[in-house]
């Protein structure tokens, strides 16, 4: 491999928003270039819905009937078991879309079927192994990165640079954007249990004084998430597995019977939850998307999908002139506002809502401890006493602010000969 390469434009980082980016402008003839540090995309995801307004994109770009022949669950409401008392608080079947369920996939799988038709286009490539370590500048602007490979330091210049590298984001730091942190007083932990005959098949949560616990039925598991307050693992550990048992079963009694397959702590893991968002998400030559751009809370399960409205709105805004040889890389800064300015709104008002649900909700909830007993806030008694009401919800959590729309819908086919990802 050759210790430089050139190209229109260079995704760093294989999640949703690169991958989506990356298939968006391959398929209107851009050249684009991928890079992902792994070799696979088997990572431990905590992102594993596909919201309706994603499934809606999929719709347009064609794919959706192939995206559903994966392996999936559909969850068709939200329920949530407070203090005992099961209620219903989203109702997705009212929603007037393609697809009126959340579609409960393993993030691999996903990102594996964007790559499969990302490579049937002959001027999409993706190169796994490779780590994004630093940013190339030149004329005062971004102007390519550099990586490292299994065969050593690689540079690679482009016209554009997007940095869609996640939280912890590689590009945003190496590019010096300020960040304002918003607040986490919360962190996840992360685990499977099993399923057993008998269970039900909803999806949902649990409330009771001092817990939150969210359980996602995937047919074959559950896959669970347990709230607590932020830097509390330490005096969990200390506790021990069998008090964590026992705090899981006083949440969850469906659990009391299988708890113990969480052998160890390595079963359990911890999702340090941040919530931050970029002053500015861009620089000339450079564009920051998705988490890298705007880290989200777990709670509504709405990242991936955000992430992957920020690769469309890129797409809509960028490609004309990205497709265009003609034009300069300067001429591209102007549009890189766009994009900020198209995406601002929506992240803005969903993490408000979030830094809401953490600071009102959540937190007064873990601390009860079982001091006081839960009642059932007046809001959930109205989703449970009038059903109408349920697809307000469903259309937060579901479709979201300002959900975007794929605009060239006309785009050529890929080759019929798919490429093969770059990989060692």
């Amino acid at each position: 491999m050759p210790n430089e390469i050139h190209t229109r434009c260079c995704i760093a980082g294989g999640g949703p928003a690169g991958m989506m980016l990356g298939l968006l402008l391959a398929r209107v003839g851009i050249d684009v270039l991928v890079l992902e540090k792994h070799g696979d995309f088997l990572r431990d995801f905590r992102g594993d819905t596909v919201h309706p307004s994603t499934l809606e994109l999929m719709h347009e770009l064609g794919l959706l009937q192939a995206l559903l022949q994966r392996p999936h669950d559909k969850a068709f409401q939200l329920t949530i078991s407070v203090a005992g008392q099961d209620l219903t608080i989203a109702d997705f079947s009212r929603l007037r879309m393609q697809c009126n369920f959340i579609a409960l996939m393993p993030q691999w799988d996903f990102l594996d079927f964007l790559r499969d038709h990302a490579v049937t286009y002959p001027n999409f490539r993706l190169l796994q192994n490779a780590e994004v370590t630093g940013l190339l500048e030149s004329d005062e602007r971004i102007s390519g990165v550099r990586a490292n490979t299994d065969d050593g330091t690689l540079k690679i210049y482009a016209d554009l640079v997007i940095g869609a590298d996640g939280r912890h984001s590689i590009v945003r730091k190496a590019a010096g954007l300020a960040v304002r942190d918003l607040g986490a007083p919360i962190d996840v932990l992360w685990m499977r249990l099993p399923v057993t005959a008998g269970d039900p098949s909803t999806t949902g949560a649990r409330l009771d004084a001092g817990k939150f616990f969210v359980m996602l039925h995937r047919g074959s598991y559950w896959q669970c998430a347990y709230v607590i307050p932020k830097g509390g693992i330490d005096a969990i550990h200390a506790r021990g597995l069998n008090a964590f048992y026992a705090e899981l079963t006083a949440v969850a009694p469906l659990f009391a019977d299988r708890v113990q397959a969480l052998q160890s702590w390595d079963d359990i893991k911890l999702l340090s939850v941040t919530v931050d968002r970029l002053e500015r998400w861009w620089k000339p030559g450079l564009l920051c998307i998705g988490d890298a751009a705007h880290a989200m809370s777990p709670i509504g399960g709405v990242g991936i999908n955000l992430a992957i409205q920020d690769a469309v709105a890129a797409a809509n805004i960028l490609s004309k002139s990205l497709a265009n040889p003609q034009v300069r890389a300067e001429a591209l800064t102007p549009l890189l506002q766009q994009v900020q300015s198209r995406r601002l709104f929506p992240a803005r008002i969903t993490q408000a809502i979030q830094v809401a649900i953490q600071n009102r909700v959540l937190v007064p909830l873990i601390g009860k401890q079982g001091k006081q007993a839960l009642t059932v806030p007046w809001p959930l008694k109205l989703l449970n006493r009038w059903p109408a009401l349920r697809k307000l919800p469903a259309y937060a959590v579901g479709i979201g602010v300002q959900p975007e729309h794929i605009l060239d819908r006309q785009a050529h086919a890929g080759s019929q000969a798919p490429a093969q990802p770059i990989s060692k």
